[in-house]
């Protein structure tokens, strides 16, 4: 008899066999409510030893955690079916689920809860704790929803798992009598990486049309690309060799980086000022809106940030440097610039900042005569060769593009809406409360010393964006290296002085920390506020893969006919749907007068005489006249996304066209 009939045979004599009216009664009450019988057995822990009983609690929770998004993990690796639907004759005393068998949630969970009590509570009350444990595992078969190979597998697991973390809290406890900083900030990070990491894989927002685009990107990987540099492209096309085409082989760089900046800012923080300011520095950084959403969403400014960081690192190094170690320092400095262009061309703003810290500080003004600040300009420059390569051959789109960006055809104006709209959003991506101390902070800490280092890298940035935003309108990003150094003349200024200062200033500096907090988690859910979606912000990541499933039908369908492709006048619906739909079939965007973009540098679907077609626009529009002329016959079809509270998200017009004749494409109308 192999191992699964062993399984199956053990099964039925739990389930069957041990029939009787009281187990009938006790273990479906066991299997859904046991936390009624660990309350009591905590309550009494409790009250004999307050310290060690809500340790264990902490720890508990924490396993619980863990335990339970591994089991959901492995679940849908295995796809065991449970034997309520797989068995015939199976007493089924509680509902069956569709969710997979391998391994069992409740006795994975069970015992990860009970861990922690068993190895930290000396008395025998945590025989209780097991025994409880041991029940729920064996009221899952009994209701017959689970193999006692689940169980089994669950508590197994649920055991090493909570062993992990008790062994790591020994291990933090005692290396925080001698490193406390480090050591909180380790355990800060690994708590905040392994959240994005369950929250990629279980979060509510789909890929953004921004990180579609730049995985498409690196589907044809270029030495540059229209709008950006060409690092986007090469480090999801890494991502994605490792994990796969998928939103976390994409989006695990964003953790990535994020953890990589941190770790970064606390080696600065600590080296102009103390471990206790680069702690607070990395910590604030992850919690401020406007950073925390580039720990998950991988977009330029998530690399862009840790090469600023870097940056500002090496050239603090750089320029305190007496000894021949300098030069080094300078010539990474210029490979950190370089690599930094190649992710964001705003990375050009650490040249003048840089040179305003050495012009006006008497200690280091001598190293604008010296030839190490150049050899790191020339260095940065030769990194970002490439992309000045690439324009060449292709009309400097990009100086054409980003000229676009910044309106300067529109030349000298003054805008109030466009103003107003920049303090807005800069008050709504920082908060208000932080944004006001950490300006206050910047300026107090005045431009001497360290302050100037802050001072200089932090107000001339936000000082440019906001004038501009007085011509027309800046993006609420744009300003985010600015504010790099706020946050560590905020954590030197206000939290490094926090017990030092008054009763409200604690107050005032405590609540701005949580606002952030607040506004940081809730950003996270967006669905707490029941926003309509044109209120949300987060609605544009959502809907996405409702419409990529659609399609996914309507493509095989039709290709089970006819050769078809697929492709939209936005490069926003082009990119989602070739990331969304089944097999991730190459797409196209067609001009119709629109500004240009990438997809006008690849090979466009004119070649494609005879394909049947299908065409996505957002919204429940009309076929574009020129369009439906290129194809003999045009189906319409509206799709309506929702979210899972069956709220409407958006509308999306699908044209299945038949016979395409050939179509002459429009010309860019901007750049």
């Amino acid at each position: 008899m192999n191992l699964p009939a062993v399984d199956t045979s053990f099964f039925f004599f739990i389930n069957r066999n041990l029939q009787n009216g009281i187990f009938d009664s006790l273990m479906p009450f066991i299997t859904a409510r046991s936390y009624l019988i660990f309350l009591p057995l905590y309550l009494w822990l409790f009250l004999k030893d307050r310290r060690n009983a809500l340790i264990a609690l902490v720890l508990a929770l924490a396993s619980i955690l863990i335990s339970d998004w591994s089991a959901n993990v492995l679940k849908n690796y295995f796809e065991r079916i449970r034997p309520c639907s797989a068995l015939d004759g199976v007493r089924v005393l509680v509902g069956c689920t569709k969710s997979f068998s391998m391994p069992s949630n409740h006795a994975i969970n069970a015992f990860a809860f009970i861990t922690p009590f068993y190895v930290l509570i000396e008395n025998r009350m945590r025989y209780a704790f097991v025994a409880v444990a041991i029940l729920v595992g064996f009221s899952r078969v009994y209701v017959g929803v689970h193999y006692p190979s689940d169980v089994v597998a669950g508590g197994l697991l649920g055991i090493l798992l909570s062993i992990s973390v008790v062994e790591l809290y020994n291990w933090s406890s005692k290396r925080f009598e001698t490193k406390p900083y480090s050591t909180v900030f380790f355990i800060f990070l690994l708590a905040l990486g392994l959240f994005r990491i369950y929250y990629i894989l279980n979060g509510p927002l789909d890929l953004s049309p921004d990180e579609a685009h730049y995985w498409e990107w690196s589907r044809r990987l270029d030495l540059s690309y229209y709008s950006k540099g060409p690092a986007i492209a090469y480090l999801i096309y890494a991502g994605t060799h490792i994990f796969g085409n998928t939103v976390f082989g994409i989006r695990i760089m964003a953790i990535i980086f994020s953890v990589l900046s941190s770790i970064v800012l606390f080696i600065l923080g600590r080296s102009a000022y103390d471990e206790q300011v680069g702690l607070f520095s990395a910590i604030i950084i992850q919690i401020i809106p406007l950073f925390s959403t580039y720990g998950i969403l991988f977009t330029i400014d998530s690399p862009f940030t840790f090469f600023w960081i870097l940056s500002l690192f090496l050239f603090w190094k750089a320029i305190g440097s007496q000894n021949s170690g300098s030069l080094t320092y300078w010539c990474l400095l210029g490979l950190s610039i370089g690599s930094g262009l190649l992710t964001k061309y705003t990375m050009a703003f650490f040249y003048p900042c840089a040179f305003l810290v050495l012009l006006t500080s008497k200690e280091y003004k001598k190293l604008l005569y010296e030839k190490e600040p150049y050899m790191a300009f020339i260095i940065s420059i030769l990194i970002f060769s490439p992309v000045i390569i690439w324009n060449s051959n292709h009309d400097w789109v990009t100086l054409r593009h980003t000229a676009g960006q910044a309106h300067m055809a529109e030349g000298i104006r003054i805008s109030v809406k466009s103003f107003a709209d920049f303090i807005g959003s800069q008050l709504g991506v920082i908060t208000p409360l932080l944004f006001f101390l950490m300006s206050v902070s910047v300026w107090k800490l005045g431009r001497k010393g360290k302050g100037n280092f802050l001072f200089w890298f932090s107000v001339p940035v936000f000082v440019f964006f906001l004038l501009k935003s007085l011509q027309a309108k800046v993006q609420a990003n744009w300003a985010l290296p600015g504010y790099i150094t706020g946050i560590i003349a905020f954590s030197a200024f206000y939290i490094k002085r926090f017990y030092s200062g008054g009763k409200w200033k604690r107050i005032l500096v405590a609540t701005a920390v949580f606002l952030a907090f607040i506004v940081t988690s809730v950003a996270h859910y967006p669905s707490v506020l029941n926003l309509p979606a044109e209120m949300d912000p987060a609605s544009r990541l959502t809907g996405w893969r409702e419409l990529g499933g659609e399609v996914s039908i309507i493509y095989l369908q039709m290709l089970s006919a006819h050769p078809v492709f697929i492709f939209s006048d936005a490069y926003q619906v082009s990119s989602e749907l070739a990331f969304y739909v089944k097999g991730h079939p190459v797409t196209y965007c067609i001009n119709l007068g629109r500004r240009m973009n990438q997809y006008d540098f690849w090979p466009g679907f004119n070649s494609l005489l005879h394909y049947n077609a299908i065409f996505v626009r957002t919204g429940d529009s009309s076929m574009p006249e020129k369009v439906a002329a290129a194809f003999s016959k045009v189906e319409k079809k509206v799709f309506t996304a929702y979210t899972n509270r069956h709220t409407k998200i958006r509308d999306y017009s699908i044209f299945l066209c038949h016979d395409f004749k050939g179509l002459r494409e429009g010309r860019p109308e901007a750049y």
